[in-house]
């Protein structure tokens, strides 16, 4: 955003030199990239010249030998090797003697034989842009343009310094000179010119119902349109203030209806556009989506073909315009217009951007409804234009706005405390200064005396205050954020990690010990990924959260699982003939209404009492084997199939936090095979995830050649863990009793339960419980198994006895029967 200096004083005049301008501009929040000053130090020698000819270089094929008028009776010969010369064209001319921006003193010079009397300039050798390729035209053709001779600095602003801005997405109200001046009005408080659309044109013609109509089919792209009509109107260069003002914004002067749209746009940050009203059939603008396949060139010349969701404007019988974007030719003012449709309209602005950026086509219009701008600007907009139109245009305007407003919207009314000011910025402002600073934005603030202050937000930073805090980050930058006290944290240790972060890191590290390699997968993903993993609707994974604007459909949903990701990077490794894969993950996941991340499971995490976020985030660690695991993976010899690989992994975590996990067998999961799958749960019965073997149809449709993954929850596995916490325990002087059982069970029986029964038998003296082998045979029967039990029995006060131990064998082997079970000899 280009600010001419002089334009802002006129609005708001501190009295500050431009540097003090530019800092505190920069300290209260709107930045300024640099400071330039606009041409040459000095306009002498640099005039207005009008190409009558334009003839090849007889010696130079890239040249061109150019007659040019200066308005010195004799035209003048010069060189020039821009691509863009040609006859008609009204251009800026250096002569002989004239000192450019970088310090040349320019003379006449002979160029392959011909003598060049001067320079035709573009727009960089005037340091008034960036423009290398060609010069820079100021009038071409019919175009109405100043007089050969007129001086330079009569038509551009030259020595005019111009501050750059860089305005955030937030601050739209910025994208005019108008909002600039404001802020500067607030900071400094040096008085503010009465805001330019207090006042509207006086209407002397018949209503604009008799020769115009305004229909918008799709209210949701399009909130606002008005329209307003002009006739008796006058197609004329700009007066030279116009113009100046323009180019030292960036913008070339084209006429006086074009330069007030641009001019009108640039002071209140509101996108205006003429249409000549003879070129509109029955005067009908139909605001529409494209049609299928639908075509239109537009003001630059190039015709582009549109998507369904694109916003055109339209007559009766094609498109005329990219709504909120640019026009098109069929309906453009020239030098026979007449009568003028003036729009001022309000976008969306996430569809502006999306088709901008299709049709890689952005226009200083665009730049401003991307941002969102509140429909109420558009009537000011109207207001503004409407008198320029008839002071500068000598036109009539006819009576009334049409104006096509889909839902009224009244100003967003907030509530300030200022205790709850004082409070976050840790000093004290008196309710009537915080008031006062709101009020020099802006702001209504009306003060009920129940110590808090009502606060109406102005149409044009509605988009950008939306809660209390944000009316107390105004107050705080107003007031100046280097004024407010610097204080330390109170308390301990600053920096360092939390227990939770150090346990975090050190699940990370055994996982990688493990021999799997860390990845970070996107957190976005497809709405359809449940489907392609097998979920039932009502499985709360299954149901994602989605993403406002998304960039893809590939990236429309939030994931609700690690496992997806997991699979696609899996697949992408052996796409490059990765013979084994085995990754992990620590990262979030996203669920709707606070849904459990494992069915039947307890949410992750305790709100307090208070019901759970629209949205949940839940941290998870997760994990994927895949292919053929060779000698050298995790040691010679590394045996097993998928299923017990990752449950030794995960219990060597477990081992390595030292929280005691319990495995179930589950079906609760599609992508999983059954009866190779099982639930993780602590020890108090809480399950916190799953592993298991993929279902071949999920690995198939994943591109994989089979595989088996997890996945746990971080927070309760964290929270459950001992590591870092000191826990006593009695040393027993007293020796232990190990004895080996046979158990023999029903296939269906799992180990957990196994164990479980031994616990409960054994009582207090059992220290530990291990399982070291497996064996099936036809001598245990068919749909049998036998578990081999390592029993360690221990007492802290005495040396057991082995008539205690047989009693506690006894016990055991009654738990054991409960489930079954039977003690083989």
């Amino acid at each position: 955003m280009r600010v001419p200096v002089s334009w802002l004083r006129e609005l708001c005049d501190p009295g500050w030199s431009v540097g003090e301008i530019a800092e505190r501009l920069a300290l209260s929040g709107t930045e300024v990239e640099r400071i330039t000053t606009l041409g040459p130090d000095s306009g002498e020698g640099f005039v207005i010249g009008r190409v009558s000819a334009a003839e090849q270089h007889p010696n130079a094929d890239r040249l061109r030998v150019c007659t040019v008028e200066i308005g010195t009776g004799e035209p003048a010969t010069i060189v020039c090797g821009a691509p863009n010369v040609a006859a008609g064209q009204t251009v800026a001319v250096a002569r002989p003697g004239a000192v450019m921006p970088d310090g040349t003193k320019l003379r006449r010079a002979k160029l392959r034989g011909v003598v060049s009397d001067g320079m035709i300039c573009s727009a960089a050798e005037l340091d008034l842009g960036s423009d290398h390729d060609g010069i820079m035209v100021i009038a071409s053709g019919e175009e109405p343009a100043p007089q050969p001779g007129t001086p330079l600095e009569e038509v551009i602003a030259l020595g005019e310094t111009v501050l750059e801005l860089e305005i955030t997405p937030n601050r739209s109200d910025c994208f005019g000179v108008w909002g600039v001046a404001r802020e500067l009005h607030a900071i400094s408080g040096a008085p503010l010119a009465e805001a330019p659309w207090t006042l509207d044109a006086d209407p002397t013609g018949p209503p604009v119902e008799a020769v115009a109509s305004v229909r918008v089919e799709d209210p949701d792209l399009c909130p606002r349109y008005t329209a307003r009509a002009f006739e008796e109107v006058t197609i004329e260069p700009s007066p030279r203030w116009l113009q100046q003002r323009l180019i030292a914004a960036g913008q070339r002067p084209i006429s006086n209806v074009v330069d007030i749209t641009n001019y009108v746009m640039l002071l209140t940050a509101q996108p205006l556009h003429a249409f000549d009203l003879d070129r509109v059939p029955g005067g009908e603008v139909i605001v529409r989506r494209a049609r299928d396949g639908e075509t239109m060139t537009t003001l630059d010349g190039v015709e582009r073909s549109f998507e369904t969701d694109t916003l055109l404007i339209a007559d009766r019988e094609r498109a005329t315009g990219i709504g909120g974007i640019m026009g098109g030719q069929i309906s453009e003012v020239s030098g026979e217009t007449t009568r003028v449709l003036l729009e001022a309209a309000n976008f969306d602005a996430v569809n502006i951007l999306r088709t901008s950026s299709r049709l890689a086509l952005r226009s200083e219009a665009s730049t401003r409804f991307e941002k969102g701008l509140h429909p109420e600007m558009a009537i000011r907009g109207q207001r503004v234009a409407s008198r320029l139109f008839t002071e500068l245009c000598g036109a009539t305007l006819r009576a009334g706005t049409l104006d096509v407003l889909a839902t009224p919207i009244e100003p967003r009314r907030l509530t300030l405390r200022p205790t709850r000011t004082d409070a976050l910025l840790g000093q004290a402002t008196a309710p009537a200064e915080q008031a006062t600073r709101l009020e020099a934005l802006g702001f209504d603030v009306e003060d009920p005396g129940s110590g808090v202050l009502e606060v109406a937000v102005p149409y044009e930073r509605a988009p950008d205050i939306t809660r209390e805090v944000d009316l107390i980050e105004e107050v705080a930058r107003i007031g100046g954020l280097s004024d407010l006290p610097a204080t330390l944290p109170a308390g301990g240790r600053i920096g360092g990690l939390t227990r939770e972060q150090s346990l975090r890191r050190r699940a990370e590290d055994v996982l990688r010990d493990e021999g799997m390699g860390e990845v970070k997968t996107w957190t976005f993903t497809s709405v359809g990924e449940g489907e392609r993993l097998g979920l039932a609707p009502s499985d709360p994974r299954s149901a994602p959260v989605l993403v406002a604007n998304p960039l893809s459909e590939e990236g429309a949903a939030m994931r609700t699982t690690l496992v997806s990701g997991l699979l696609g990077a899996a697949a992408l490794n052996h796409a490059r003939r990765a013979g084994h894969v085995a990754l992990f993950e620590s990262g979030r996941i996203y669920l709707r209404d606070g849904e459990p991340s494992v069915p039947g499971s307890p949410l992750a995490g305790d709100f307090g009492g208070v019901d759970a976020p629209p949205a949940l985030e839940v941290h998870r660690l997760g994990g994927v084997l895949s292919g053929e695991r060779s000698a050298d993976w995790r040691g010679a010899g590394a045996a097993g199939d998928g299923f017990y690989e990752l449950k030794g992994i995960v219990e060597q975590l477990a081992a390595a936090l030292e929280a005691e996990l319990r495995f179930a067998p589950t079906s609760d999961h599609a992508f999983l095979w059954p009866g190779r799958a099982a639930s993780v749960a602590l020890a108090d019965g809480r399950v916190i995830g799953w592993l298991g073997e993929l279902h071949p149809r999920v690995a198939s449709a994943h591109d994989l050649p089979g595989g088996s993954a997890f996945e746990l929850d971080a927070a309760p596995l964290l929270a459950a863990a001992r590591t870092g916490v000191e826990v006593f325990e009695p040393v027993s002087a007293m020796p232990s009793l190990v004895e080996d059982l046979a158990v023999v069970v029903a296939e269906d029986v799992s180990a957990e339960t196994v164990t479980g029964a031994v616990r409960a038998g054994g009582g207090e003296l059992v220290a530990a419980v291990g399982i070291f082998d497996l064996y099936r045979g036809e001598q245990l029967g068919e749909g049998r198994k036998s578990l081999a039990v390592r029993v360690e029995f221990r007492s802290t006060e005495r040396t057991l006895t082995d008539a205690e131990v047989a009693e506690r064998r006894a016990a055991i082997e009654s738990e054991l029967a409960e489930i079954g079970g039977t003690l083989r000899a």
